[in-house]
């Protein structure tokens, strides 16, 4: 099975990325993911299932750990044909 995550932290700031968005950032990039989209104002990444859930584990606690006051996060199962 393969999902796709959409995620963003807070609080926001336009200024400069905090540390718990670098933290995101770091752990989204570095897992083993097929597809990474890192934005601004909205992140997603898509792989095998448990690839994406070892990925979000690992980024929600690492971002809480690292400042972040709220993850907002959307997981969905992507047919093949969605690709």
């Amino acid at each position: 099975m393969r999902l796709r995550v959409e995620f963003t932290t807070e609080p926001f700031d336009l200024d400069e990325a905090p540390e718990h968005a670098v933290v995101a950032r770091e752990v989204i990039e570095t897992a083993d993911l097929d597809e990474v989209d890192v934005g601004p104002f909205g992140n997603t990444a898509e792989g095998g299932a448990d690839a994406v859930l070892a990925a979000v584990d690992a980024l929600l606690r690492r971002t809480l750990t690292a400042g972040a006051t709220r993850v907002s996060l959307q997981i969905n199962v992507v047919e093949e044909d969605d690709r």
